[in-house]
């Protein structure tokens, strides 16, 4: 049976093989140019960027992609014809199966699975409330919720009796989205509707809309980097609109996160699984790798190890960069990722779970995570500050590594961690709850422990002297400089 793929797969980012030319349509079809009829008017705008992309070129209309048979989820009759509101992965791996299910294989077509997330729970309980009410939702929802983590995790979309989506569900372009065919993910949240754009998903903009903020801030990252001030200044070199986009080939002035995550090189194809590059996943207190979080998810991506991972991200780096300077890189860059899993990471998580034990004990079934200064405190150690310290170094931007990561870690570990750790001490001991004692005096001398660690022992005053007699010297030499 002869395989029939469109070129409209030229608007993805390069690797798609043709089919003859003479399997391409070689006219709009009769369904899309009565579609035209009206939307060409209605809504101008969507019409206009269908016309700029490559799917006009290709013969490829809103019918072609809009099209639904009678019966499934979300088809609705429309003025005679069977269609669907929503284009999902489903819809475009009739044309793109190669891209869809790379996508469908990626950390990223889970991201709408974050029920059970803390970030979910603070938006829908502490930050939120369930005053959004609506059909698919006449118990409430968090409108926290609909308008901040589902615009870009996803979120279950909802079709009503009539056909309609529910509006807590709809819009939305979550990379994650579990559609109501069952597929997971938006191609046009890199993709953007209607001219779907291969340039716009190879900047880093793009990518800027959800991967930025305090907790994941890799676009304010990248543009600290050297990287992004390369692509700042070469803007007009990046050829953003080569059918292949090959780095080292079509252009070498600057890689953007498509280049880097995704894009081909001169020996690995593009592939729309983003994490088959990256060896650790920052996003937990601890950071792990990446083939063990696919692991979790069911993914057939887990074979592929983080060393091999790191070994294809590599091949990118040496386009540019020589090997000397790669694997020095990433000698750096580990160090750090040890550095905060051994001073905070692994310690921190040990603190909080002994603090919540006393906690708990204190006030049993009154007990509610984040209703303690001290949950947000830890939280956005790990959370923010932490990632930002991991994320900056991953991506060689300073600033973010220093000054908003291990400074904000050692600022709040200092002045805020440990200072609410002794109160909670000190309000376990003097409980009547002999549960509650009990629990104290272990965290008490859990955080003894840790404060008469190598990593903390200074917070008591018992740094090495040498130690300080050798950086006094040197603080005596750069004072001196600056009296002249």
């Amino acid at each position: 049976m002869k395989v029939v793929v469109w070129s409209c797969a030229a608007l993805l980012l390069a690797g798609t093989a043709y089919a003859a030319e003479d399997s391409r349509p070689k006219a709009l079809s009769q369904e899309t140019k009565q579609c035209l009829g009206c939307h060409k008017d209605i809504n101008t705008g969507m019409y206009q960027e269908w016309g700029e992309s490559k799917h006009f070129g290709a013969n490829v209309g809103c019918y072609e992609c809009h099209k639904a048979e009678k019966g499934e989820a979300d088809a609705i009759d429309h003025n005679g014809f069977s269609i669907a509101v929503i284009v999902s992965p489903k819809d475009c791996s009739r044309c793109h199966a190669k891209e869809v299910e790379e996508f469908e294989g990626s950390h990223h077509s889970k991201a709408g699975q974050i029920m059970g997330s803390l970030d979910n729970t603070l938006a829908e309980v502490v930050e939120g409330n369930k005053g959004m009410k609506t059909e698919a939702f006449p118990k409430g929802v968090s409108a926290a919720a609909v308008n901040g983590c589902w615009q870009c995790h996803g979120n279950v979309v909802k079709v009503l009796p009539n056909g309609k989506l529910d509006p807590a569900t709809w819009p939305n372009t979550g990379i994650g989205r579990i559609n109501p065919d069952g597929s997971e993910g938006s191609c046009a949240a890199c993709h953007s509707r209607h001219n779907f754009s291969a340039a716009q998903a190879r900047n880093p903009e793009n990518c800027g809309k959800c991967h930025m903020g305090p907790d994941h801030p890799q676009i304010e990252i990248y543009n600290e980097s050297k990287h992004g001030i390369a692509y700042q200044a070469n803007k007009d070199r990046m050829n953003m609109n080569s059918s292949k986009w090959v780095v080292g080939e079509d252009y070498s002035a600057a890689p953007t996160c498509a280049t880097c995550h995704m894009s081909a090189t001169k020996d690995m194809d593009v592939n729309h699984n983003v994490g088959l590059r990256i060896k650790w996943n920052n996003r937990p207190a601890i950071s792990k790798e990446t083939h063990t979080v696919d692991k979790g998810w069911g993914l057939a991506s887990a074979e592929i190890t983080g060393d091999m991972r790191r070994a294809n991200m590599k091949k990118v780096c040496v386009s540019c960069h020589n090997t000397n300077f790669t694997d020095n890189f990433y000698v750096q860059y580990e160090e750090l990722l040890k550095l905060y899993h051994e001073k905070f990471g692994e310690p921190g998580l040990k603190l909080y779970a002994a603090a919540t034990k006393v906690l708990k004990a204190m006030k049993g079934k009154e007990y509610v995570q984040f209703a303690q200064a001290i949950d947000f405190t830890w939280y956005e150690i790990w959370h923010h500050e932490g990632r930002r310290a991991r994320h900056g170094a991953a991506m060689m931007a300073p600033d973010y590594t220093h000054w908003h990561g291990t400074y904000e870690v050692a600022k709040h570990w200092a002045a805020k961690y440990i200072p609410e750790l002794k109160e909670l001490i000190e309000q376990g001991k003097g409980s009547a709850n002999k549960e509650a004692v009990a629990a104290a005096e272990e965290l008490e001398k859990l955080l003894t422990e840790t404060l008469n660690s190598d990593n903390h022992k200074w917070f008591l005053g018992k740094e090495d002297e040498a130690d300080k007699a050798e950086r006094a010297k040197g603080a005596e030499e750069f004072k001196a400089k600056y009296a002249k």
